[in-house]
């Protein structure tokens, strides 16, 4: 009598669906744990306003664009810009943990952050549009994507409300990064809360930018994967007796 093959028999050796999803999250070559930095990166912020917190907030946040950069197969070349500027600015990060690190120096880790953030959507769609298949490292692949430039945009408005000489939201005041990073999400979705605003250019500027490229991606790319998208079990069951 033969088993049958979608029965786990002695020798199966595919691993279980639990497995399978906890895998997707820890893996350094899954779009899944860009997703968990990402997440973890926006709960430190919006949980910790202190100097230490700021460091682990740049650091988490270099670590998920190398890793970005590395599970979307990148040029060589860019992965050895990217750790050079990940070295630098974890430097001042980890020197901020120490002492007073002029506000100057911090504005431009922001900087660099945002550059990165920029550049880190760009590689994973890259990455995803010349797959051949649409699976689940794609769908996750796009979310990321989504989810770093709000990031990107985050870590701008914090940069603009480092170095201008007016408060970023105006009688809000300048805000801290929880606040960039609530109003850049905010914003990207188009949700529009009212309670942030930008009082001045670029900011303002900036935010109509972030709310028309947030909507197109969520069109064109997020939506159309999303659609294509068809587990493994459901194929085997559209699949012909």
């Amino acid at each position: 009598m033969t088993a049958n093959e979608d029965s786990p028999g002695v020798g199966d050796r595919r691993p279980r669906p639990g497995r399978r999803i906890l895998a997707t999250f820890v893996s350094a070559d899954s779009y899944g744990l860009i997703l968990v930095l990402v997440v973890l990166t926006y709960l430190v912020s919006v949980s910790f306003e202190t100097g230490w917190a700021q460091s682990l907030v740049i650091g988490i946040q270099l670590v998920t664009v190398w890793l970005t950069f590395r599970t979307a197969k990148a040029a060589p070349s860019v992965r050895v810009i990217t750790v050079v500027v990940v070295g630098a600015v974890g430097v001042v990060a980890l020197a901020n943990l120490f002492v007073a690190v002029n506000s100057q120096f911090l504005a431009v880790a922001f900087v660099v952050s945002a550059v990165l953030y920029l550049v880190a959507p760009y590689a994973v769609v890259r990455d995803i549009a010349t797959r051949r298949t649409v699976d689940q490292q794609t769908l996750l692949g796009a979310i990321a994507a989504y989810l770093l430039v709000g990031m990107c945009f985050a870590f701008t408005y914090r940069t603009i409300a480092a170095l201008q000489s007016t408060p970023f939201f105006g009688s809000s005041g300048s805000g801290g990064l929880s606040d960039a990073l609530f109003f850049s999400f905010v914003t990207l979705t188009t949700t529009g809360y009212g309670n942030l605003v930008p009082a001045t250019n670029p900011g303002q500027s900036l935010a109509v930018l972030e709310a028309v490229l947030g909507q197109l991606f969520l069109v064109t790319a997020v939506a159309k994967i999303i659609t294509a998208w068809k587990p493994r079990r459901w194929r085997r069951t559209a699949e012909p007796d």
